[in-house]
C-alpha cells in the first residue's frame, strides 16, 4: 500500500513538473522550438498597434509579428505559438518562473532587467513622450511638466524616470494598463500619460480628434526580446532572425501595417547589440 501511494506522488510530480508553459526544461530556447515545435511568448494587450488583444481572443500589433516571426526562424509556426498577456511589472517574473519563453512586449532593454533576464535586439528604438488631451495647448513638453498630473504604469521604465527626475514637479499615478491611463486623461482626472512616443501613437489613433502626442521626446527606449538569463544560443538565434527580418523587409511591411496609419513616422531599423 505504501508503495502504491510513493508511486502516486511521484506521478503527480513528474506530471507538474512538466505542466510549466515556458523553456524551464530545455537549456535554451532553440531546444524547445526545435523538439516541442511550440513556444508561449509573453505580448502587451491593451496596447493599439503594438500589442492588442481582440474581440476574439487573438493578439494583433508590431510585438506579435516580430514574435511570430522570430517563433518561425526558430521552427515554430503560428499554430504552435501561445501567446500570454504580460504587464510590465510581471515581465521578468514571467520569464524567470518559466511562464513563458519569451517576452516581446514594448520590453526596454536595461542595466537592471539584464540582472535577471537576457535580451535580444533591440528590434525598435522609441522616446518617452507625453500623450494630452487634443485641446491641450499648455503641456508642450518635460519642460511644461510643473503641477501636472502625469499617468504610467507600474514597472515601466517611464514612470521610473519620472520618479527620479521629476517627482518634485509632478504628480504621477500608476497604472496596470495604459488603457487605465488613458480612460482617466479623457476623462480629465490626469492631464498626460508618459511612455514611449509608438505606444502613444497607436492610442491617439485610436481616439483620432480627442488625444494627441505632444511630439518632444525625453528619453531613448531600446526595445528587446527578453528571454531566460544567459541562455547565449537563444539570443544569438533571436537576433539572427531578427536581422533577417530587417533584411527582407518583413520589419518595414509589419510596422507600415502596425502603426503607419497613426502618422507616427517610421524610423529605420535599429542596431542590434550582440553582446
Amino acid at each position: 500500500m505504501f508503495g502504491r501511494s510513493l508511486f502516486a506522488v511521484f506521478a503527480v510530480v513528474a506530471v507538474a513538473s512538466g505542466c510549466g508553459g515556458g523553456s524551464e526544461s530545455y537549456a535554451s530556447i532553440v531546444d524547445k522550438a526545435k523538439n516541442d515545435k511550440k513556444l508561449v511568448i509573453g505580448v502587451k494587450a491593451d496596447q493599439p498597434g503594438l500589442g492588442l488583444r481582440t474581440p476574439d481572443g487573438s493578439f494583433t500589433g508590431f510585438d506579435v509579428e516580430v514574435a511570430k516571426y522570430v517563433a518561425k526562424q526558430l521552427g515554430v509556426e503560428p499554430s504552435g505559438i501561445t501567446f500570454k498577456e504580460t504587464v510590465s511589472a510581471n515581465r521578468e517574473a514571467f520569464i524567470e518562473q518559466g511562464q513563458v519563453d519569451m517576452v516581446v512586449a514594448t520590453y526596454s532593454i536595461t542595466d537592471a532587467r539584464k540582472q535577471k533576464v537576457s535580451f535580444a535586439g533591440p528590434y525598435f528604438v522609441a522616446g518617452q513622450d507625453l500623450l494630452v488631451r487634443a485641446d491641450d495647448t499648455a503641456l508642450t513638453g518635460p519642460e511644461a511638466l510643473n503641477g501636472k498630473k502625469l499617468c504610467s504604469v507600474a514597472g515601466s521604465t517611464p514612470a521610473q524616470k519620472v520618479k527620479a527626475e521629476y517627482a518634485k514637479e509632478v504628480q504621477l499615478q500608476e497604472e496596470r494598463t495604459y488603457s487605465a491611463c488613458v480612460d482617466r486623461v479623457l476623462g480629465g482626472q490626469l492631464d498626460a500619460i508618459t511612455t514611449d512616443n509608438v505606444i502613444l501613437a497607436g492610442y491617439a489613433a485610436q481616439h483620432t480628434g480627442k488625444l494627441k502626442v505632444v511630439g518632444k521626446t525625453f528619453s531613448t527606449e531600446k526595445y528587446g526580446i527578453g528571454l531566460k538569463k544567459d541562455d547565449t544560443a537563444g539570443r544569438k538565434a533571436i537576433n539572427d532572425a531578427l536581422e533577417k527580418m530587417f533584411s527582407d523587409g518583413s520589419w518595414t511591411k509589419a510596422l507600415q501595417a502596425s502603426v503607419g496609419a497613426s502618422g507616427f513616422a517610421l524610423p529605420q531599423a535599429p542596431q542590434l547589440e550582440r553582446y
